[in-house]
Formats: C-alpha cells, sequence, structure tokens
C-alpha cells in the first residue's frame, strides 16, 4: 500500500530475533508457578525499577501523549503529569506492603484476611477488565504502526503481534518479559532523548522560541489567528472544565496503583526494600521520559505539521481536521524521521513496536495470572491444585487472551490510544485501588464491604 521502510523493518527484525533469543534462555530457567509469575523473585532493585519503567512507557505514552499535546498543546501534559504523580503513591503507601503480604498478584493481598472466595473473583475480574482495554490501546498503536511500516493490511499487523506476544509469555514468562522490558526501556529512553535534544537545537535550546515557533505554525496549519492559536499554551482544549481536568487526574493518578500488571512487578524482587528501590529508579526514569514526550509533542507541531510528506491529503480534504500519514497517533514517529532521516526513523518504530510488545507481554501475564491462580488455583479448585496444572491452565490462558486482544484490536481500530488507556486507569482507580488500599490499611474492612465497594467502582 506505500513505501517499505527497508531500515525500519531491518532494525525491526534484529530486535525480534534478539528478544525470541531471550525468551528461548529464560524458558530453560522457568520451571515452575513462581518463575513464571514472578521470575523466582530473583530480580534487583534497580533491574525491576528500570522494567517498572520500560512496562510504563507504554506504546499509549510514547504515541499517545505526544499525538495529544501535537494536537491540543498544553493540555496534553495533564496525561503525562497525571500517570507520573501516581508514582510516590505507589512509594509511600503500596510498595512494601505489597511486597510482604503477597505471593503473585493484586489478589492475594486483597484476599489475605478477607474471606477469599468473593475477594478473589471481584479482584480478578477487575483486573482482567482493566488488561482488556489496556490491551486494546496497545494493539491499535502496534497495528497503525507496522502497517504504516510494512504497507500490510491492518488486520495482519495486529495477528503479528498477537502472535509475537503468545511467544514470549507461554515460553519465556515473567524472567523473558522483564528482560525486554529493561532492553526496551533503555532503547526508548536513548532513542527519546535524542529526538528531543534535535527539537531544542532547531530553537536554539530555548523554550521561549519553541512555544513562540509552535503557536506560529500552528496558526497557519489550522488557519487561526495568532491570538486565537496561543490557545494551545493554555488549558481548556481536552478538559473544557474543572471537574473534568480534577477526574481525569485523579483516575490517571490512584490507576497507577491500581494497575495489576505494575504491581505484579514487585514480587519479582527478594524483599520490601528492593521493592522500594525499584519505584524510586522507576520514578527516576518515568519522570525524564514524561518531559521528553512534552517536547516531542511540540516539536511534531514544528517539524510534521507543515511538511507534505507527512500529511493524509485526502483524508484532510474530508475531515476539514489536520490528518496524518498512518492516523494521528504516529506524531512521534514522522518527527523522528524529520529530524534523523530514514535510518533513526527505523530505530524509533522499532523502539515503538518493541514498547508494545513489552507491554503488552506483561499484560498478558497477569491476565494469565488471574485467570489461572485465581479463578481456577484459588476459586473453582479451592487451593487443591498442583503446581503443574495451574502452570498449564496459564498457558491455556495466555493462548486465549492473544486470541482475545486480536479481536479486540481489530474492532478498536480507529480510537485514540491515549484515551482507551485513560480508560482502563479509570477503571483500576475505581474497583482496584480503594479495595487494596483499605485491606492493607483499615482493619474495619470487611468482606461483604470489598465486594460491594468494588463492583460498585468497576461497573460506574
Amino acid at each position: 500500500q506505500q513505501a517499505t521502510n527497508w531500515h525500519a523493518i531491518i532494525m525491526f527484525v534484529i530486535f525480534v530475533g534478539a528478544t525470541l533469543f531471550i525468551t528461548k534462555w529464560a524458558a530453560k530457567q522457568t520451571t515452575n508457578t513462581k518463575d513464571f509469575y514472578t521470575a523466582g523473585g530473583g530480580i534487583s532493585g534497580f533491574q525491576n525499577g528500570l522494567a517498572i519503567a520500560g512496562d510504563y512507557m507504554s506504546a499509549a505514552s510514547f504515541l499517545g501523549i505526544s499525538a495529544m499535546v501535537f494536537l491540543s498543546g498544553f493540555d496534553g501534559l495533564l496525561y503525562s503529569l497525571g500517570f507520573m504523580v501516581g508514582w510516590p503513591i505507589v512509594l509511600f503507601l503500596v510498595a512494601e506492603r505489597l511486597r510482604n503480604l503477597g505471593k503473585y498478584n493484586l489478589s492475594d493481598v486483597v484476599s489475605f484476611r478477607l474471606q477469599e472466595k468473593p475477594v478473589r473473583t471481584l479482584a480478578a475480574l477487575s483486573s482482567l477488565v482493566v488488561v482488556a482495554f489496556y490491551l486494546i490501546a496497545q494493539m491499535v498503536g502496534a497495528g497503525q504502526l507496522i502497517k504504516l511500516l510494512f504497507g500490510l493490511n491492518y488486520n495482519i499487523a495486529v495477528v503479528i503481534v498477537g502472535l509475537l506476544m503468545m511467544a514470549y509469555v507461554m515460553f519465556g514468562g515473567m524472567l523473558a518479559t522483564t528482560w525486554v522490558q529493561i532492553i526496551k526501556a533503555v532503547m526508548l529512553l536513548s532513542g527519546a532523548t535524542f529526538m528531543a535534544f534535535m527539537v531544542m537545537k532547531g530553537v536554539g535550546f530555548s523554550f521561549t522560541n519553541m512555544f513562540e515557533q509552535a503557536i506560529g505554525v500552528y496558526s497557519k496549519v489550522h488557519d487561526l489567528s495568532l491570538t486565537d492559536a496561543t490557545k494551545i499554551m493554555g488549558p481548556g482544549s481536552l478538559a473544557s472544565n474543572p471537574i473534568d481536568a480534577i477526574s481525569l487526574g485523579l483516575a490517571l493518578m490512584f490507576g497507577t496503583a491500581g494497575l495489576p500488571h505494575i504491581l505484579m512487578r514487585f514480587f519479582t524482587v527478594k524483599d520490601a526494600k528492593e521493592a522500594r528501590k525499584s519505584v524510586v529508579v522507576a520514578t527516576g526514569f518515568i519522570g525524564y521520559f514524561y518531559l521528553l514526550t512534552f517536547i516531542i509533542g511540540f516539536g511534531a507541531i514544528l517539524y510534521v505539521s507543515n511538511n507534505p510528506q507527512f500529511l493524509d491529503v485526502a483524508k484532510m480534504a474530508v475531515t476539514g481536521k489536520l490528518e496524518l500519514v498512518g492516523g494521528n497517533n504516529m506524531a512521534a514517529v514522522h518527527l523522528s524521521d524529520a529530524v534523523g532521516g530514514d535510518l533513526f526513523m527505523g530505530f524509533i518504530s522499532a523502539v515503538a513496536f518493541a514498547t508494545i510488545l513489552a507491554v503488552v507481554a506483561g499484560l498478558t501475564l497477569s491476565g494469565a495470572s488471574a485467570i489461572s491462580h485465581d479463578l481456577y488455583a484459588n476459586v473453582l479448585k479451592k487451593g487443591q491444585t498442583t503446581p503443574e496444572s495451574e502452570l498449564r491452565m496459564s498457558k491455556i490462558a495466555t493462548l486465549g487472551l492473544a486470541i482475545f486482544a486480536m479481536i479486540l484490536g481489530i474492532l478498536f481500530e480507529k480510537q485514540n490510544v491515549a484515551f482507551m488507556v485513560g480508560l482502563a486507569f479509570s477503571v483500576a482507580a475505581c474497583a482496584n485501588f480503594p479495595v487494596l488500599v483499605l485491606s492493607m490499611f483499615w482493619k474495619g474492612l470487611t468482606t461483604r464491604g470489598a465486594v460491594i465497594g468494588g463492583v460498585a467502582g468497576l461497573v460506574t
């Protein structure tokens, strides 16, 4: 359907090859359920911090937030700050107690002193809902990306991602997932740093220049007066009233502390001290990364929105709005082409794809643990299972989740990925976070209260 980008494809193949090699190595080390879910608890605090950062800097952050800034300016910062502010909560309230109380996942902690069956069922179901929404966002991002690079049909692209992620999780478990996340975090941070550096270099390392030029370009591209174009430097284009803004902020902030695939990472370290250390490391890397996405978004206004090679003219004629080739989620990928040429675009595309694969693998693992460890082993079989049958069940669950993710990815092709992730965060904030925090800190919490509260949060 379009010119194939060979640089991107070569880097892409190298990355996939390397990660499959890691998976083969990890498969040899993964012998029981503890290895499968938590890498045997043998990951160091620093490695886990990088892996958490890798898990959290998803396609939605990299592609979605930069696209939000590209389209609505300053307001895109609402998302990056919201995602960021959740971490101190995880550090001070959740990480240490979670590591001390649990075995594999969120449900272990929540059902620790309440009646096991109802609470575990609720925690597993709300985890699966969060995983489903989050998976949609990643699959849509991956599909659009491969479509752009290989000129493949979108549906085929989604199926390729599904098959790869299935291989990582089924064979390598948490160990393979962790190493894929670490490699990807390093690649993503270095690529984003270079992009931001090139953008800043172009404006003489002055934020004032960058903002002034961006307003000029924005007014020209969107056919607005300069006064109207300065709107992108103020709030109001995404959240039109204070209640919306506060509600979004709260969802992103508390959602972070209720995400099953992030909480699961705290069981991969040996003790609470390493768990705290991993949050500190992760917060540093994630904070730095979100600063970069802001610069990348404004850079895309400067270098992408007025460059005809990146614009989808046919689509613009129909919608009357700014439309990029491959959809507006691709602003960051086009910017990499504008500042670093074909080769760098190949690198960034491979990194964005790696980002998606790593996050999808982490999500699938937490979904599989909810199905096999919670629903199957503890609710259906009441704890009377062998580790082998539980491991077999988690592999079947992984297969099912992969097929489910492919179907969802195909159905939700047109959604903005940052918005879809916002939805996952709001479910995590309403259903998982309150039950988790109350079960740790409030001795008056009853099983009935936890279930009614959790169901109310999940349904609303």
